[in-house]
C-alpha cells in the first residue's frame, strides 16, 4: 500500500460527509437504515435475460433480476409504468453483443421524453463503446454512462470471451469523454477467477479521463456459474487497492458498489473503505453507518444507485440517519 495516508488525501479534497446508497436492485435493510421507497431506482434490461457472451462470472444471472422491455413495449412505456409505481430513476442495461457493447441505440431515442415528461433520471450501462453508440448516448441526454473497465487482455478473452484488448476499453473511455458524457467506470476486483490481474492497469486507464465517479466492486461468486466456487480476493489485497485508488485519483469520487462478498468479510471491507478514504458505498453492512460517524464523517443516505454521487441535490433528505 502507498505510504501516503489515503484518508488524509480524502480529507484534503472532500468534505466530511460519507454517502450511503440503497437502490432498488434487491431487498435490503439493516437496523440502521430501512429505505422508504425500494422502487425509487430500478434496473431495466433491453435484452431480457439474453446475452451473447455469457461471461464466466455472471452467466446472465445479473440480468435475470432486472425488469425487461418486453415485445410490443418500448423504453418509455416501461419507464411510465415504473413512474406510476413510485420510481424516480432507472438504469438502462442489458446483455452484451458479441462486440462487447449493450444494444442500446434504438432505445435511447426515448430517454429525452422519459426525462422531460416523467422527470426521471436515466443512467445507461453501455459496455464497450463504438463511435455510433457514443454519438447516440450523447444525443439521448442520459444522465450518466456506466461501463466495466478491464485491464487485462487475458481476462477479456478468458472471462468475457471477447476478441478485444484493453485498448478497446481505453478507446471507450476516450469516446465518452470526447462526447462530454458523465462517465462512471467500474473496476471488478478479482475478476480473473478471484485473482488480481488487470485491476491496476484499469485504474491507470481511468485516471487519464475526467470521470464522474469510480465504482469499485469485488468478485462475488454466483451459483451455477464457472466461478461458483472461486475464492474472492483477500480483504488485505482489496484494502490495498482502495488506498492506492484514493491516492491515484485524489480529486475523484470513489464509491464501493453493490457487488461484494457477504458475511463478515463485507463488514471488514466496508470499514476498510471508510478508513482508506472512499466517498461512499451501496448497501452498507450492519454497523457501518455508525462506524463512519465514529470516524468524524457525517452519514448521508440516498435511495439511489451509487453511480449518482453527483445527484445529491436531487436525492438529499430521502432517509434519516438512525444510529443506535
Amino acid at each position: 500500500m502507498t505510504l501516503i495516508a489515503p484518508f488524509e488525501v480524502r480529507r484534503e479534497n472532500f468534505d466530511n460527509t460519507f454517502e450511503f446508497y440503497a437502490p432498488g436492485l434487491k431487498s435490503w435493510q439493516t437496523t440502521e437504515w430501512a429505505p422508504k421507497n425500494p422502487r425509487r431506482f430500478l434496473p431495466v434490461s433491453v435484452t431480457g435475460s439474453a446475452c451473447a457472451l455469457s461471461c464466466d462470472h455472471c452467466q446472465t444471472k445479473v440480468l435475470q433480476g432486472m425488469i425487461s422491455v418486453r415485445m410490443g413495449e418500448n423504453l418509455y412505456d416501461v419507464a411510465a409504468k415504473l413512474k406510476a409505481n413510485g420510481s424516480e430513476g432507472l438504469l438502462v442495461s442489458g446483455g452484451s453483443t458479441k462486440g462487447g457493447g449493450v444494444p442500446l441505440e434504438r432505445h435511447l431515442k426515448h430517454v429525452r421524453r422519459i426525462k422531460e415528461e416523467l422527470g426521471m433520471t436515466v443512467i445507461a450501462h453501455s459496455g464497450v463503446v463504438s463511435p455510433r453508440l457514443a454519438d447516440a448516448l450523447a444525443t439521448s441526454g442520459v444522465d450518466g454512462v456506466m461501463l466495466d473497465i478491464i485491464g487485462s487482455d487475458e481476462t477479456i478473452r478468458d472471462v468475457y470471451h471477447l476478441d478485444l484488448t484493453t485498448d478497446d476499453f481505453d478507446r471507450s473511455l476516450a469516446m465518452l469523454s470526447e462526447a462530454s458524457l458523465r462517465i462512471i467506470p467500474h473496476i471488478i476486483l478479482g475478476l480473473h477467477y478471484g485473482k488480481f490481474l488487470g485491476e491496476y492497469r484499469a485504474l491507470e486507464m481511468i485516471s487519464k479521463y475526467p470521470v464522474s465517479t469510480l465504482i469499485i466492486v469485488i468478485l462475488t461468486p454466483l451459483v451455477s456459474t464457472p466461478m461458483e466456487f472461486v475464492v474472492p480476493p483477500s480483504v488485505e489485497e482489496v484494502s490495498s487497492f482502495f488506498g492506492d485508488a484514493r491516492v491515484a485519483m485524489p480529486e475523484t469520487r470513489i464509491n464501493l458498489g453493490c457487488a461484494r462478498p457477504m458475511g463478515a468479510i463485507k463488514a471488514e471491507l466496508d470499514m476498510a473503505a471508510i478508513d482508506l478514504g472512499l466517498n461512499g458505498m451501496a448497501y452498507p453492512a450492519e454497523g457501518t453507518i455508525a462506524y463512519a460517524a465514529s470516524k468524524g464523517l457525517e452519514p448521508k443516505l440516498f435511495e439511489w444507485c451509487c453511480s449518482m454521487s453527483w445527484a445529491g441535490s436531487i436525492a438529499d433528505g430521502l432517509s434519516e440517519v438512525v444510529l443506535s
